[in-house]
This record gives C-alpha cells, sequence and structure tokens, in this order.
C-alpha cells in the first residue's frame, strides 16, 4: 500500500535522475563551503559534475515521452532495434542514412533509413526510446535541439532531421515548392 497517489508516484520516478544529480551537485556545493582549498576544489568538481549529470538527465527526460506506444527500443553494439507488435526491424549505426519524424496518430515517430531505402519507424514514446537521444548525439553533425524541437513540435507529415553526407536523396518527405519554368 503506497502513501502517495499514483500521479504523485509516478511524478517522482520520472524525476528521480535529475533529482539524484541535483542532489550530487547540492552534497559538491555543500562540501565546497567545509573550508580550505582542498575542499573547496574537491565539492567544486562535485558540483560541476552534479550539475552536469543534472543537465543530461534534463535533455533524457525531455526525450522520454509521458504516453506509452506500443513496442519496445534497445540500442546495442552500434545497432538500434526496435520490436513491435507489427512492425519492428534493427537498424546499424554504420548504414544509417537519414533520421525523419513522422506525425502518426499515436503521436511522434522515428524513420531511420538505411543508405538502400529499408526504414524502422519507432514510436517516440516506445519503451526504451528515451535512450535515442544519447545515440543521435552521437551521430555527426547531429543537433539535439532540432531533435528536441521537433518532439515538442511535431510536423503535419514528415520532416528530415538528420541526413548523412553523402547519402542518396530518397523520396522527398517534406512540402516543396514546385521547380520554377526555365525561360
Amino acid at each position: 500500500m503506497s502513501f502517495l497517489r499514483p500521479e504523485a508516484l509516478a511524478a517522482i520516478t520520472r524525476w528521480r535522475e535529475v533529482g539524484a544529480a541535483l542532489a550530487a551537485g547540492a552534497l559538491g556545493a555543500w562540501i565546497a563551503t567545509r573550508g580550505g582549498y582542498f575542499y573547496g576544489a574537491l565539492g567544486g568538481l562535485i558540483l560541476a559534475f552534479g550539475l552536469g549529470l543534472a543537465l543530461a538527465a534534463w535533455r533524457t527526460l525531455r526525450f522520454a515521452r509521458a504516453d506509452v506506444a506500443p513496442g519496445v527500443v534497445q540500442i546495442d553494439e552500434g545497432a538500434i532495434a526496435y520490436f513491435g507488435p507489427e512492425t519492428g526491424g534493427v537498424v546499424a549505426l554504420s548504414e544509417l542514412s537519414r533520421i525523419d519524424v513522422l506525425a502518426t496518430p499515436d503521436g511522434p515517430s522515428w524513420r531511420l533509413s538505411h543508405d538502400d531505402g529499408r526504414a524502422v519507424t519507432i514510436p517516440a514514446a516506445a519503451t526504451g526510446a528515451e535512450a535515442l537521444i544519447n545515440t543521435f548525439a552521437a551521430l555527426p553533425g547531429a543537433s539535439l535541439p532540432t531533435f528536441l524541437d521537433a518532439l515538442d513540435h511535431p510536423p503535419e507529415g514528415a520532416r528530415t532531421l538528420w541526413r548523412r553526407d553523402g547519402a542518396s536523396a530518397g523520396p522527398a518527405l517534406t512540402h516543396s515548392a514546385p521547380p520554377s519554368p526555365r525561360p
């Protein structure tokens, strides 16, 4: 029997990593005030480490969706795997050519495309999908604010967020103006 309402328990559970990192930062600040250069330096390092962890946890928290979509995402040894009730697949990071965000009835989804045209669509609210932020951040030229903005403000249809240099053009996913006629 819990003394907390389920909504309060869910909020505490969701914010636990940010809270733990801020507590570590507060411990560092307390140690820094104990006097002397050693404790000041040690406390400053712990404070900086705690604040860095809090920032990383907050970004991961923003990437995690509150709602739940079907399927499970696993990231292992340079590959992203999605196991859904009807679809699924595996994308090796070395073969990843493009990441798109799609508007679906269940919320935003990521479409990870291979060089050969195959694609895996992963709901952003699938179990384990919050770990994708670290994988996307490791891609060359990826911009985390772009990915976070795409989740906060999903497009009407689809929008390409990242493309590997030299990747094939593939089908157009966004609406664009028709080419102007030549004179």
